[in-house]
Order: structure tokens, then C-alpha cells, then sequence
């Protein structure tokens, strides 16, 4: 295998345990978004970029999907169980047509602490609440029984086993093709 970063962007660290996980499967160096300038991407074979979910953001993205990439690899960390849950809106506010037909992502399942989430997130987390209990039961999402149950309550579903396929994944590109065409974002 070539070269490979993986870089996250975390706010209450399962995106980061993830990237510690999959950098340290895949013996690859670990950057915090801060620490990486868009140049050094070149330097990659591979980028491997995790960022959590956030009000339909991806958060810190903007750094490989507006920086050219030799290979990227995505991954998500976001409350929400996602064998369930439907990416397409997201995905699609966060990267152009292009560029998801030229990447792979990933989606884990992340956890929540209400009593470390800053007051934005907090209120905005009860406004999802709000609305999920105005919906008439036929028209929830498979979420959202969920979200209610959990909803104040600190959880965590990080779990190691999550990101074999995404290491497989990695491990799976040929030489040739890592380095060999840039992904212009």
C-alpha cells in the first residue's frame, strides 16, 4: 500500500476514535483537520477523511472536497444507526455529482452525551424532537423511534468492527491506481 492519511474533524470525539482505529489498522499517518494544509494532500496516495454528521453537514469536509486528492475515501459518524438510515440528502448537499461517482463512503454509528453538547447542538437537538413527536406515528422515519428513546440520554455505539470494511477497502487499491489520478474537488 501507498502512502495514506486519514484525517477527521471531530466535537465530541467518536469521529476521532474511529480515525484512530482506522489509521492504526492501516498503518496510516492521523491528522486533525487543523494540522493538515490542502497542499500536503498531494503527498497522499490515500486520504481517508471521517467527519461527524451535524445538521445535515459533514463537518469539516470542505478541506478534500474543495483540495485535489490522489484516492479519497469518506467515512460519516453520526448518531443514527446506518443500516437505517437514507445518506442520498446529505451526500448529495455535501459533494457534487462528480466527485461522489470518483469516491467511496463509509457511514458509522457515533454516540451522544446531552450533558457535553454545547448550546447549539442542545437546541437543536430538541427541535428535532419536537418535530419527530408532532409527526403522526405513520409518517416517522425508522430513526425516529430511536432518537425519542435515547434522546437526553448519553450513548455510545463506536464500534471497532465497524470500519472492516472500509479498511478492506483500502487495502484493496491496487498501487496503480493510488496516485495515478488525481480527484480534482
Amino acid at each position: 500500500m501507498g502512502k495514506i492519511a486519514v484525517i477527521y474533524k471531530s466535537i465530541y470525539g467518536t469521529t476521532k476514535q474511529y480515525a484512530k482505529w482506522i489509521a492504526e489498522e492501516l498503518n496510516a499517518s492521523l491528522f486533525e483537520a487543523s494540522e493538515m494544509k490542502a497542499k500536503q494532500l498531494l503527498n497522499y496516495d490515500v486520504v481517508v477523511f471521517g467527519g461527524g454528521l451535524y445538521a445535515s453537514g459533514i463537518i469539516g469536509v470542505k478541506l478534500v472536497k474543495n483540495n485535489p486528492c490522489n484516492a479519497l475515501v469518506v467515512f460519516t459518524v453520526g448518531a443514527a444507526n446506518p443500516e437505517t438510515t437514507d445518506y442520498k440528502g446529505i451526500l448529495s448537499k455535501n459533494f457534487s455529482n462528480v466527485l461522489l461517482a470518483k469516491i467511496r463512503i463509509f457511514h458509522f454509528q457515533g454516540g451522544i452525551d446531552y450533558g457535553k453538547l454545547n448550546p447549539v447542538h442542545r437546541a437543536m437537538m430538541a427541535m428535532l424532537r419536537k418535530s419527530i413527536e408532532r409527526k403522526p406515528l405513520n409518517k416517522r422515519d425508522a430513526d425516529d423511534p430511536a432518537f425519542l428513546a435515547t434522546y437526553g440520554k448519553k450513548f455510545d455505539f463506536t464500534d471497532k468492527a465497524a470500519i472492516s470494511p472500509l479498511v478492506e477497502y483500502v487495502r484493496s487499491l491496487p498501487e496503480s491506481a493510488q496516485g495515478e489520478e488525481v480527484i480534482h474537488t
